[in-house]
Parts: structure tokens; C-alpha cells; sequence
């Protein structure tokens, strides 16, 4: 029979990275194109033990339903968290958890926005969210960076057009590695006030900065109640366990828990068991001082094969953080071309073109993650990727 699928969902296309990810389970392939945790970057142990003791003592409760907003106990570790940071203001926020950080996005998005709304996001930004914003028919805006983050002239000239909600991410942004400086942060938040739009600030590598001071979130601003702030334990914890979490106004809160209950009914209630018990008996602070200095070392095995090996134009950012590295050819490069010959050279990078608000749009740059190859496929697949940079550059 001939299916009629909904107009919301007939011009999405399967996502890039996980198209180049089936290429990568061919032998012998770098996969410099995903954005897994480091496999020594999980508390497997902790894991083990916690799961263990509360399938001992409590089963039911964490195999039996429970409530849409979340594991109460977690909840509340969140926002001693957030509370620490300034992200959470008493009164003012509350907290709920969702399956994942991309879940905390959509509900945002879907709480929100109406077909044909301004959505403005960071060009490039993160492809998973940008589905989701497609998803629902958005009229979605990409708006231009720099080293500092989202350019805030060209952010404000799309402000004055119209912007219903502003998704960016500011800390070691995916796919450029950029973190935003905090003169922009609050520029931004200014624009949104002035304009009267919601910012979405979506942050799941603030905890891994292995460089450089951390810098006070959008949300920490927010007088308003016009900030919603997304986290996750993906990248500090396990991504399988698919726990993130959404801290905004107590309105906004309401309104995604009723998104949420037709969507999932509640999040995993024994991965929430287990993040909270990795939250506040074990040390937790201890883990992630681990994790930067897996990926500071990561990164500087990666920073040192692009020095070494990469043709002298090319253009990369140097992040402090996160698992990501932007390389930028120049212009006029055929960027297809290149990814598809760097596959063919056993190293598979994602073309830039996957990140961009339209997917149409020229680009000659590419995203390489660091966390996830081994040491000595960070070496080999710089110097690969290096030699074609060089053919490609003459």
C-alpha cells in the first residue's frame, strides 16, 4: 500500500552521524565521527555495586511505574547541583527529569512552538535537536559564530524579524568545541529580554572543562524566568542509562511533564535510582576530576597529530573542553569528497553540513571527536587525515 506519512515528518532524513557510524563497524576504520564517552570513563564498578544493592533491597520501586517528573531523591541531588552553580533559583525553578538531554530539547520545543515559529540556533548545532526542531515544523534560523560564541549582531538582527526560542549551547558547543565567553552569555540573555524570547541553553559538557576557568551559565542571569536550562549524565555517567534533566520556571516545568506523560509516562526509574546513588555516596567530584583528565590527555594526543601532520590551512578551534575539534578547510574545498576519501583511508570524520540549519548550506569544514578513538588511533588517524588535508589544500 502507498503510506501517507504526517507532514511533519516527511522531509526528515536518517541523522548523518549515525549513517557514518554503520561505515565505522567495518574492520579496521578510525572512527573520529562519534561522540561516546571514552570506554575507561565509566563508573562500571560503582555501576555494578548500586544496581546490585537496590535490586536487593527495593526492586519494586524501581522496576514498578512511578511519576512523570521524576525520581523525587535525584530531583532534589539536581538541584543541590544546579543550586551550587547559580543555575537554580529557589522559588523561581524547578526540576525534572527526562530520558536524555535531546528528550529535555524536544519537550522544550514542543511546549513552545508552533508550526512555522522562529527557532535560532547556533550554525553550526547539534543535529540530533536540529531533527527534533525539524520535526515540528519550525521555521528554523541559523545564526553565524565566532571564537565567543553566537554572533550577537547578526542574533539581534534576526531578533528583530522574530525569535520564539533560541537554542544554543554554550559550553564546548557540538559540533564546533567553541564555549561561549561570558560578555556574550550576557548579551544573549539582554537580547532575549529585550526581544522577548526564550533561550534554551542546552548543556551536557559543562562538567567535562579540562582547561581554562569555568564560566557562569545563561541561566545564572535569569531574572525572568526566560532561561531553560537542559542537563545530562551522558557524558559524566553512562549515556545508555539515557537520564538528562530540565531546570527552568515552575510553569515551564508543568508544562513538559504534561508533554512528557504522552510521550514516555516517566524516564527510567531504576537508571535515575543509580544516578542518584552515584550522585551523593560515592565521590562523585573525585569521577569527574578522572574524566578531564582523560580527555585533556585525549585532546592533546589529537591537538599535537593535527599540528604535526595537518596542512597549514586548515583552520581548527582549540577547545577546553568537552569531545569535540571543528576543522575548516578552505573555501571552495568539496567536502563530500573529502569525507568519502578519508573513509576510504580507513578514517571516518562527519561533514560539517550535518550540523548546519539548512542542510544545504556550503560548508568546508568537518567534526572530529577525541574521546572516543584509542590513544593510538588518535595518532594514526591524524596522520591519515593529515596527508589528505595536504592533498586537498595544494
Amino acid at each position: 500500500m502507498e503510506y501517507r506519512f504526517s507532514d511533519k515528518v516527511l522531509s526528515l532524513k536518517p541523522s548523518a552521524i549515525r549513517e557514518i557510524l554503520k561505515m565505522t563497524s567495518q574492520p579496521g576504520i578510525i572512527s573520529f565521527a562519534a561522540g561516546n564517552p571514552a570506554p575507561d570513563a565509566f563508573p562500571v564498578d560503582h555501576i555494578r555495586a548500586v544496581t546490585e544493592d537496590i535490586l536487593s533491597k527495593d526492586p519494586i520501586a524501581a522496576l514498578q511505574y512511578s511519576v512523570t517528573e521524576g525520581y523525587a531523591p535525584l530531583r532534589e541531588a539536581v538541584k543541590d547541583r544546579l543550586r551550587k552553580k547559580g543555575v537554580f533559583h529557589e522559588g523561581m525553578d524547578d526540576v525534572v527529569i527526562t530520558s536524555g538531554g535531546q528528550q529535555a530539547s524536544e519537550l522544550t520545543c514542543k511546549s513552545f512552538l508552533n508550526e512555522h515559529d522562529v527557532l535560532a540556533a547556533e550554525d553550526p548545532s547539534f543535529v540530533g535537536c536540529l531533527n527534533a526542531f525539524r520535526s515540528y515544523n519550525v521555521d528554523l534560523k541559523g545564526i553565524p559564530m565566532d571564537d565567543e560564541g553566537i554572533r550577537a549582531d547578526l542574533l539581534e538582527e534576526q531578533a528583530k524579524k522574530g525569535i520564539k526560542v533560541l537554542y544554543v549551547i554554550p559550553n564546548f558547543q557540538n559540533p564546533s568545541g567553541r564555549c561561549m565567553s561570558a560578555a556574550r552569555r550576557k548579551e544573549v540573555y539582554d537580547i532575549a529580554c529585550k526581544y522577548d524570547f526564550i533561550i534554551l541553553e542546552d548543556d551536557p559538557y559543562g562538567e567535562l572543562r579540562f582547561a581554562g576557568e569555568d564560566i557562569p551559565s545563561i541561566k545564572s542571569l535569569d531574572t525572568e524566568g526566560r532561561v531553560v536550562y537542559a542537563g545530562s549524565f551522558s557524558k559524566v555517567i553512562s549515556p545508555g542509562m539515557r537520564v538528562g534533566f530540565v531546570c527552568a520556571a515552575p510553569e515551564i516545568v508543568a508544562k513538559i511533564v504534561v508533554c512528557k506523560q504522552v510521550s514516555d509516562v516517566h524516564s527510567n526509574i531504576l537508571a535515575q535510582m543509580i544516578c542518584h546513588r552515584i550522585l551523593t555516596e560515592y565521590d562523585f567530584e573525585a569521577h569527574l576530576t578522572a574524566l578531564r583528565g582523560i580527555y585533556r590527555r585525549k585532546y592533546g594526543i589529537m591537538e599535537q597529530g593535527i599540528r604535526d601532520n595537518f596542512s597549514d590551512k586548515v583552520t581548527v578551534t582549540h577547545p577546553q573542553g568537552g569531545l569535540f575539534v571543528w576543522a575548516t578547510l578552505p573555501e571552495g574545498t568539496d567536502m563530500p569528497a573529502f569525507c568519502k576519501a578519508a573513509v576510504e583511508r580507513t578514517v571516518a570524520v562527519v561533514p560539517g553540513s550535518a550540523f548546519t540549519a539548512q542542510p544545504t548550506d556550503p560548508t568546508t569544514s568537518f567534526r572530529m571527536n577525541f574521546s572516543t578513538p584509542t590513544d593510538e588511533q588518535l595518532v594514526r588517524g591524524c596522520e591519515i587525515l593529515g596527508g589528505l588535508t595536504k592533498e586537498y589544500c595544494r
